[in-house]
């Protein structure tokens, strides 16, 4: 990866994006040395253009940012870091620079936290005790709530229906965990027959 530093006086904006839901966390600067560090440590350092120093988001807070994937743009003077964020990522205790969490991404963030629960063999966890089960169970589930979607959209009452859509979704991420599949490649199909 070339990053031209040139453009900005050894600076290059830096843009971080959560990694799971895509929402846009803050922007920073860095220089190379800040680049290579994050590189290095998998924690993102910037370069604090008020403190005129490196500086690594958290190193106060707790709240690192790590770094799962580094780019460049097509001109090579900004980057794009997906990171997981540890906690809020705004000095004002907010999610993000830009506003609280979306809910757009969040599914991405929830099939993680399955995905988490399952690994770990979570105790107390009903995500980790319905998958025990195995798949005839989870498969029996996701029907279950499927029925009960269909019921409540052939009445009028919102709040049951969002409810029962929620319980669909989560009980399907669950299926797609139990069959070694994801979120991301369900996308795929859907954005394959939308071309």
């Amino acid at each position: 990866m070339k990053v031209n530093f040139n453009k900005g006086n050894g600076l290059v904006p830096v843009v971080i994006q959560d990694i799971r839901t895509l929402q846009v966390l803050m922007l920073g600067y860095m220089n190379e040395e800040a680049l290579e560090k994050t590189k290095k440590e998998g924690r993102v350092t910037f370069f604090s253009r008020s403190k005129n120093r490196l500086w690594t988001k958290g190193e106060k807070s707790g709240n690192f940012l790590k770094a799962e994937s580094i780019n460049t743009d097509c001109d090579q003077d900004t980057i794009l870091i997906k990171a997981v964020p540890e906690g809020p990522v705004c000095h004002t205790g907010s999610f993000s620079c830009f506003g609280e969490k979306s809910p757009k991404g969040f599914l991405y963030e929830l099939e993680t936290k399955i995905s988490q629960k399952i690994d770990s063999q979570e105790n107390g966890s009903y995500t980790y005790s319905l998958y025990q089960k195995g798949i005839n169970k989870v498969a029996q589930k996701v029907g279950e709530e499927a029925v009960e979607l269909v019921i409540e959209a052939k009445d009028n009452n919102p709040d049951l229906f969002r409810n029962e859509a929620a319980d669909l979704l989560y009980h399907f991420l669950i299926l797609l965990k139990s069959k070694g599949h994801t979120l991301e490649e369900i996308e795929g199909v859907l954005q394959s027959r939308n071309r």
